[in-house]
C-alpha cells in the first residue's frame, strides 16, 4: 500500500506540475465545468426526446438514473467510508486552479458521472462512443491536473460509473424481458427490449378481440402509474432517510403534541398529533419517524384519485392526471414535510370518491363512509366544514341529486361528521375557546376590515408558482370553459363542486387578511381533474399542441421539483448559491447547528454552579430546539428542558403544559431569532434578577443562507 500511495502522489505531482503549461491553465478548466454545460445538456436532452422518440426517451430516463446512482448513492457512500483528503490539503505547493472542494477524494464525482455517461452510450447509442469517451477521458485528466483529484480517485470513479452503467442496464433489461411482457403485453410487443425497437408480429391464434385489447391496454396504464406511485414513494423515503433537510417549526412543534396526546390542541386538531406518535413509534424519535407518513399519505391519495379517474374515463387519462399532479410543487412538499394539509387532502379526497359512489350507487352505507371520511378530515384541518357547503353547491347546481335529500344517506354523513368533532369542543370548552379565539386572530376578525389587493396578489403568486404555471393557468382557462356545461355532464359539476368553493373562499378572504397558499391544497385535486376531463374534448383536433404544452410543463414542474429538495444544486448549476431570502429550504436547515449554539451557551453557564435551562421566544424554536438539542430530547415530555416565554394569556400550545415557574433561583438561556439586535423583552426582565444580552449569533444553512439568534444569559429566576 505505501508503494501504491508513494505512485500515486508521484502521478499526480508529475500530472499537476510537471505537465503545467499556460494553454492547458486556460483549456482544462472550461472542460471540468463551465456555464454552457447544463443548458447544452437540457437542450440535448429536449431535442433527443423529440426527435429520438421512445428509444432517446428511455436512454435519457437510463441516464439520468445512471447519474443518480453513480454519484448520489455509490460514489457519495464511498467518500463518507473512505475518507480520503483531498490532494491540495496533503501538498501545499500543488497547482490548484478550481475551487477548494469540501468532500473527499477518492473518487472523483466528475469521472463517476462522466464514464457512466459512457456506459450508458455504449449500450444505446454505440456509434457515438467516438465522442464521448475521449471528451470523458480529458475529463478524468482535467481533475488531475487542476489539482482535484489524485491519479486513483480517478481511475476509482472510472470503473465505478462504467460498474454502474452496466448492471443498471442489465438489471432493467432483464427486468422488462420477464416482467414487461406480462405486466405490459402490448407494450412489449412492439419494443422488447430496452435498446431499440424490433416488434413482435402477434400470433394470430392468439390475437384477442378489439374489446379484450382495449381493456389490457387500459390495464397496462393502470399498471404503469401504480409502478410509478410505488417508485415515488420509495424515492421519497430514501430522501427523508438521507437526511437532507431538517424539521420545519411546524413538524417539531407537533412532535411535542405527539408526546402530550390529548382530546385537541391550541390552533389545530389532534389528528396530526396521533399520526406522529404512530410515526415515531415505529421508527423512533427522528426527522424519519416524524415524516413517515407524509409520502405514505402521499402515495394513498395517488392510488385512490388514479382508480377514481380511471374508473370515470379511462387508464390513460387517469395516469395523465397523477402525472401532472406529480409535476406541482405544492403537492410534492406535501409529500415531504408532515402537516395538517397532508391528512386533510387525504380525507378530503377519500370523502370525494365514495361520496360519488353514494350518488351513483344510491348507498347509504357509502354516504356513512363519506361522513366518517369528513370527519376523520374535521379532525385533521378545519377547513373540511367548508366541503358541506361543496356538498351544497352540487345539490344546486344538479337538481337529480337533490332526491337523495328525501333520503337518510346524507343525514347520516352529517351526523357522523358531527360526532368527529365533540372531542375538539370537549377540549375548548374546558380551555376558554381558545381555538376560536385564535382562529378569529388568524384570520384578522378582530381588526377592522381595510379591503386592499395586497394579500390578493401575493396569494395569486404564491399559488400560481406552487401549482406550476403552465397548468395553473390551463385550470383556469378550462374553469372558464366548463362552467356553462355544468348542467350537462354530473361528473364535471361534482368535481366543480368538490373544488371551486374552497379556493374561491380563500381567493376572496385575501381581501381581508393573508391567506397561505397550501389553505387550498384540498381543492387541488378536484380542480385539475376538471381542467383534464376539459382539455381532453381538445385532444382530436389541437393533439400536437395540447401534447406539448402538457410536457412542458410536467418538465418544467419536475425540474423544479428536483432543484425545490435540493437547492445546493442551483449553486452547481449557475455556479452561484442562491440568495439567502430566495433559497426555500432555509426553514428546514441549520436547527440542528442553532441547537449546538444553544447547547454551548447553556454549558458556559453552567460553569457559575446553579442548573440551567432554555427560553425560546416562539414555539418553533422552542420546538426545533428541544428537538435537535440531545439533553433537552431526553426530558421530553416529563423533565423538559427548552420552555416556550411564560405570558400571561395563551399564545401557543406551551401555555398549557408545565412552565419553568417551579425553577425557582435557577439561570437560563433565552434565544430567539433576530435579524439585529432588540432590547431585552420585558416579560424577560421582570421574570429574572438579570438579564444579560450576550449578542447576535449566526448559524449556517446552507449556501448563502444563515439563522440569526441573540442570546440572553438570565440570573436568578424570580
Amino acid at each position: 500500500m505505501d508503494v501504491l500511495r508513494s505512485l500515486d502522489a508521484a502521478s499526480f505531482r508529475f500530472i499537476n506540475l510537471g505537465l503545467s503549461n499556460s494553454f492547458f491553465d486556460w483549456l482544462l478548466p472550461f472542460f471540468s465545468w463551465n456555464s454552457f454545460f447544463v443548458p447544452a445538456l437540457i437542450l440535448g436532452a429536449v431535442l433527443l426526446a423529440w426527435k429520438g422518440g421512445i428509444h432517446g426517451r428511455i436512454f435519457i430516463a437510463v441516464l439520468l438514473l445512471a447519474l443518480v446512482l453513480g454519484d448520489s448513492v455509490f460514489c457519495n457512500s464511498i467518500k463518507h467510508a473512505v475518507g480520503r483528503p483531498r490532494p491540495f490539503q496533503s501538498f501545499p505547493d500543488a497547482h490548484l486552479l478550481v475551487g477548494r472542494g469540501k468532500s473527499a477524494s477518492m473518487p472523483s464525482a466528475h469521472t463517476t458521472n462522466w464514464f457512466a455517461a459512457v456506459g450508458v452510450v455504449y449500450f444505446f447509442y454505440r456509434r457515438s462512443l467516438w465522442a464521448v469517451l475521449p471528451l470523458a477521458l480529458l475529463i478524468a485528466f482535467s481533475r488531475v491536473y487542476l489539482g482535484a483529484h489524485y491519479p486513483s480517485d480517478v481511475l476509482v470513479g472510472a470503473v465505478l460509473g462504467l460498474s454502474t452503467a452496466a448492471a443498471l442496464v442489465w438489471a432493467l433489461e432483464t427486468l422488462w424481458r420477464r416482467a414487461g411482457r406480462r405486466l405490459f403485453p402490448i407494450w412489449w410487443s412492439g419494443f422488447p427490449s430496452i435498446f431499440g425497437r424490433t416488434k413482435i408480429q402477434p400470433d394470430p391464434a392468439k390475437a384477442s378481440g378489439a374489446g379484450e385489447q382495449m381493456d389490457v391496454h387500459d390495464k397496462q396504464w393502470l399498471r404503469l402509474g401504480y409502478l410509478l406511485i410505488g417508485l415515488l414513494l420509495l424515492v421519497r423515503l430514501a430522501y427523508l432517510a438521507g437526511g437532507i433537510i431538517e424539521l420545519s417549526e411546524d413538524e417539531a412543534y407537533q412532535w411535542q403534541w405527539s408526546k402530550h396526546l390529548a382530546l385537541s390542541y391550541y390552533s389545530k386538531p389532534p389528528l396530526i398529533a396521533y399520526t406522529q406518535w404512530l410515526g415515531t413509534a415505529l421508527w423512533g424519535d427522528t426527522a424519519f419517524g416524524i415524516r413517515f407518513f407524509s409520502p405514505v399519505i402521499a402515495a394513498a391519495i395517488s392510488a385512490i384519485f388514479l382508480r377514481f379517474i380511471a374508473c370515470q374515463t379511462n387508464a390513460r387519462a387517469a395516469f395523465l392526471f397523477f402525472l401532472m399532479l406529480s409535476a406541482l410543487p405544492l403537492m410534492a412538499v406535501g409529500a415531504t414535510l408532515l402537516t395538517i394539509d397532508s391528512l386533510s387532502v387525504l380525507f378530503w379526497t377519500a370523502a370525494i370518491v365514495t361520496g360519488w359512489r353514494a350518488l351513483e350507487n344510491d348507498s347509504t352505507a357509502a354516504w356513512r363512509l363519506t361522513g366518517v371520511w369528513m370527519g376523520l378530515g374535521f379532525l385533521s384541518k378545519y377547513t373540511a366544514l367548508i366541503q358541506l357547503a361543496c356538498w351544497i353547491v352540487f345539490f344546486v347546481l344538479w337538481p337529480e341529486a337533490r332526491r337523495q335529500l328525501r333520503r337518510p344517506g346524507p343525514y347520516w354523513a352529517v351526523a357522523i361528521m358531527a360526532l368527529f368533532t365533540i372531542p375538539v369542543i370537549v377540549w375548548n370548552a374546558s380551555h376558554g375557546w381558545i381555538t376560536v379565539t385564535h382562529l378569529a386572530n388568524r384570520g384578522g376578525l378582530d381588526q377592522r376590515w381595510e379591503p386592499s389587493l395586497r394579500f390578493f396578489w401575493d396569494f395569486l403568486i404564491q399559488e400560481i408558482l406552487l401549482l406550476n404555471p403552465i397548468f395553473f393557468l390551463g385550470m383556469l382557462w378550462a374553469l372558464g370553459g366548463v362552467i356553462p356545461r355544468l348542467r350537462q355532464n354530473k361528473f364535471l359539476a361534482y368535481l366543480f363542486s368538490m373544488g371551486v368553493p374552497l379556493f374561491l373562499f380563500y381567493l376572496l378572504y385575501t381581501f381581508r387578511a393573508r391567506v397561505q397558499p397550501n389553505w387550498v391544497a384540498p381543492a387541488v385535486l378536484p380542480l385539475f381533474a376538471v381542467a383534464l376531463l376539459y382539455w381532453r374534448e381538445f385532444e382530436t383536433r389541437r393533439t400536437r399542441s395540447l401534447r406539448w404544452v402538457y410536457g412542458t410543463g410536467v418538465v418544467l414542474g419536475l425540474i423544479a421539483i428536483t432543484l425545490l429538495h435540493e437547492t445546493r444544486w442551483v449553486a452547481k448549476i449557475a455556479n452561484h448559491p442562491l440568495p439567502a431570502d430566495k433559497d426555500p429550504l432555509v426553514r428546514v436547515r441549520g436547527w440542528s447547528a442553532a441547537a449546538r449554539l444553544v447547547g454551548d451557551t447553556r454549558a458556559e453557564l453552567l460553569k457559575e454552579g446553579k442548573p440551567v435551562f432554555i427560553i425560546a421566544d416562539h414555539y418553533g424554536l422552542t420546538s426545533l430546539v428541544s428537538f435537535y438539542l440531545p439533553e433537552a430530547k431526553a426530558g421530553v415530555p416529563d423533565q423538559p428542558l427548552v420552555y416556550c416565554l411564560l405570558t400571561s394569556f395563551p399564545r401557543n400550545q406551551y401555555y398549557f403544559w408545565e412552565n419553568y415557574s417551579g425553577r425557582r433561583g435557577q439561570n437560563a438561556v433565552f434565544v430567539q431569532a433576530a435579524e439585529t439586535r432588540k432590547p431585552i423583552p420585558p416579560a424577560l426582565a421582570a421574570q429574572f434578577r438579570t438579564v444579560t444580552d450576550l449578542g447576535l449569533r449566526t448559524v449556517p444553512a446552507g449556501g448563502n443562507s444563515f439563522h440569526q439568534f441573540q442570546l440572553f444569559a438570565c440570573r436568578g429566576l424570580k
